[in-house]
């Protein structure tokens, strides 16, 4: 069996006044959103790095820019199925993806499950080989002063 390892990295700004999507959901009554070209979020941006770089397929900007107004305001889970698809076309199947979001507030373990929910099935993997974990800056940097968010995401992918 072959198999591959990707990581990805993703940050957005965040602002007062804007709907929060993370993880495949949007965070009701958060104070901030992430202001990007798309939805901004960062999770599913992290995880779709990660995979095309395992399956080293370049990485999201390079197939979804942001300066192309296709994309504008698209909902980031539409990224993810065709990521998916481009590794699966390419031969490969998602072992496992691993994820972190570094985030002051709000807490992100109530969400947890909802986000396995909907990000496992546009890989189609199970929620098992998804982890999501959270973690703040304790107050250092630009997430420490609430004024961004990132995450970071590792990608395992087998060939058979």
């Amino acid at each position: 069996m072959k198999i591959r390892v990707g990581m990805g990295f993703d940050v957005h700004e965040l602002e007062t006044k804007r709907n929060f999507y993370l993880g495949g959901i949007q965070l009701e009554g958060a104070p901030k959103g992430a202001v990007g070209h798309s939805d901004a979020d960062v999770v599913i941006h992290a995880i779709c790095d990660a995979l095309l770089g395992a399956a080293s397929l370049g990485d999201i900007g390079h197939h979804f820019a942001n300066t192309d107004e296709r994309w504008k305001g698209r909902d980031s889970k539409y990224f993810l199925r065709e990521v998916t698809r481009m590794v699966n076309d390419k031969g490969w199947d998602i072992g496992n993806v691993d994820c972190t979001i570094c985030l002051e507030k709000p807490k992100i373990s109530p969400h947890i499950a909802a986000m396995k929910n909907v990000l496992a099935p546009l890989m189609n993997i199970s929620e098992d080989d998804l982890s999501i974990k959270a973690t703040t800056n304790e107050k250092l940097g630009y997430v420490g002063r609430e004024e961004g968010v990132c995450a970071y995401a590792v990608a395992l992918l087998q060939k058979s």
